[in-house]
């Protein structure tokens, strides 16, 4: 018959046991937990990053927040205006003024109707963030697609080769008019 105190000393070799794995199963959960924070943090960056660039406001953040801790992106965003005075991109019919459109609007239609008067051809968007004095990065240059896209989309612009933009047929100067 074994005895007692080798009996204890068998359960408490076998609760070191338990311990030692709980604790390495215990540090692995946590270096587990710190590079998921990490990613976390990572991605409510881009989001604010992309929300700015993507603003309609072109990226003013005057007058608004940032947020300092990413935990605090899960909160409710504050109530905006609905569509703020000339971000929506009406349809294009003849005799419509480029003043119905945002600056940024106006500024791409400026771009690509200097490159129309001069016979150049086409502009894509990394030219445009180019002759815009932007960065070209590629958040600068999806904005600057995104807004294209909606000008196409709208009758302003044509896409004639993928990515390269111009002036749709009967849309010419300032006035908008043919």
């Amino acid at each position: 018959m074994p005895s007692v105190v080798g009996l204890l000393e068998q359960h408490e070799l076998a609760a070191r046991r338990r311990v030692d794995g709980l604790r390495e199963e215990a540090d692995r959960i946590q270096a587990e937990l710190a590079a998921a924070e990490q990613e976390w943090q990572e991605w409510a960056i881009a989001r604010r990053r992309v929300d700015i660039v993507l603003a309609p406001d072109g990226g003013n953040t005057v007058g608004t927040a940032a947020t300092e801790d990413p935990r605090d992106a899960d909160a409710p965003p504050e109530p905006r205006d609905a569509a703020k005075p000339k971000s929506q991109v009406p349809v294009w019919h003849q005799g419509l003024a480029w003043s119905v459109l945002s600056v940024d609007y106006q500024r791409v239609l400026t771009a690509l109707a200097d490159r129309d008067r001069l016979h150049q051809g086409p502009l894509t968007c990394q030219e445009m963030a180019q002759a815009f004095g932007m960065d070209v990065v590629s958040a600068r240059v999806e904005a600057l697609r995104s807004k294209a896209k909606r000008l196409v989309a709208r009758g302003w612009l044509a896409e004639r080769q993928p990515g390269r933009f111009t002036l749709a047929a009967g849309v010419t100067g300032p006035g908008g008019a043919s």
